[in-house]
């Protein structure tokens, strides 16, 4: 089991004691009251002689720790000491399996180092890649070499991530020009930005419209101007930012409910879902005779009917009927314009 935050305490507490020139060979009451001083400034009894033997043991011994401390007892000169001269806890090296495990992590976040709202990381994480790949006993080529990361370009729009999030952090108003993909014109835009979201390499904001009075979503990449408004507002009561999205496939909210939509599907497309859901709630059913069936409890979005023409024919919606017509319109559209004229 884990250390917890208060028993770390208390092994650094140990380490700089059996460390320090100044004070040699420290006596268990001495780091008692050593460990007492650093977790609770003062020189009390909440830990006890028996607390502070379990972690000289647990120093010594604990796999999970991994410290294997060299510490011993001096008869004559009645203290603890290292019998290693230069061991210290804040020394210990990672091995291999856990080197490799954070160097996979910091690779991870090397492919989000350009994106603005991360930019301040940016040297942090360009730090712990260029450690690991000085780390001694690593093979930091091979995971270049064996693993890859699907590495997509600066999307339009990126540069208004900081500014956006600090007029949603300061509750501040933005005003802008924005210019919808159909729309010849742009147009002004208040909002009361609440939340920043990413989907699909697109970055979106929303928030409170308070001319159009309702929620609206607004993609960076269409924002042609923005300026924050010297004015104030408050965040509504009703908005969550776990609940808001909860009923959408995709970034779109429309404004009737959720429903219930099956959707017939094939067995390696039923294999395909069971391996990689497509929404929180997703139920898939084995209905008998090779017959397999997808269910949903959903908002009808648009991202949701894109998603299902993609399937093709592995596919069949069964209900709603809303959601089979639009189906069929699409269906019916598409192959137009493959028929000969």
């Amino acid at each position: 089991m884990p250390a917890n935050k208060y028993a770390l305490i208390r092994y650094r507490t140990i380490d700089r004691c059996l460390t320090n020139p100044g004070a040699p060979f420290p006596t268990k009451e001495e780091l008692r009251e050593a460990c007492e001083e650093a977790l609770y400034g003062s020189n009390g009894d909440r830990i006890s002689i028996s607390t502070i033997e379990k972690d000289l043991n647990a120093m010594r011994n604990d796999g999970a720790l991994g410290y294997y401390a060299p510490i011993a007892y001096h008869r004559d000169k009645r203290g603890y000491y290292y019998e290693a001269d230069d061991f210290s806890i804040d020394n210990l090296q990672l091995n291999p399996e856990e080197l490799e495990s954070i160097r996979f992590a910091a690779r991870t976040l090397v492919q989000f180092k350009n994106v603005p709202v991360f930019s301040q990381f940016g040297q942090a994480i360009g730090k712990i890649d260029d450690r690991l790949r000085m780390a001694p006993n690593l093979d930091t080529g091979n995971l270049d070499s064996v693993v890859q990361f699907e590495s997509a370009p600066a999307t339009r729009g990126s540069e208004l991530l900081m500014p956006i999030l600090e007029s949603i952090q300061g509750k501040q108003t933005l005003r802008m020009e924005y210019k919808k993909f159909q729309s010849e014109e742009a147009k002004a835009v208040c909002l009361h930005p609440y939340l920043l979201k990413e989907y699909r390499n697109r970055w979106y904001v929303i928030g409170w419209n308070p001319e159009r009075l309702a929620y609206r979503t607004y993609g960076l990449d269409r924002i042609q101007q923005l300026k924050e408004a010297d004015e104030a507002f408050v965040v509504r009561s009703d908005f969550n930012p776990d609940d808001f999205f909860l009923h959408s496939f995709g970034i779109s909210k429309i404004a009737k409910a959720p429903c219930d939509v099956r959707i017939r599907c094939s067995k390696l497309e039923y294999e395909y879902l069971a391996a990689q859901p497509v929404h929180s709630s997703q139920k898939l059913v084995e209905i008998g005779q090779g017959a397999y069936e997808l269910q949903l409890h959903v908002l009808l979005t648009f991202e949701l009917i894109q998603f299902l023409l993609g399937l093709g024919p592995a596919v069949e919606v069964i209900a709603p009927a809303d959601l089979r017509q639009l189906m069929q319109q699409n269906l019916n559209s598409t192959l137009d314009l493959y028929r000969e004229k």
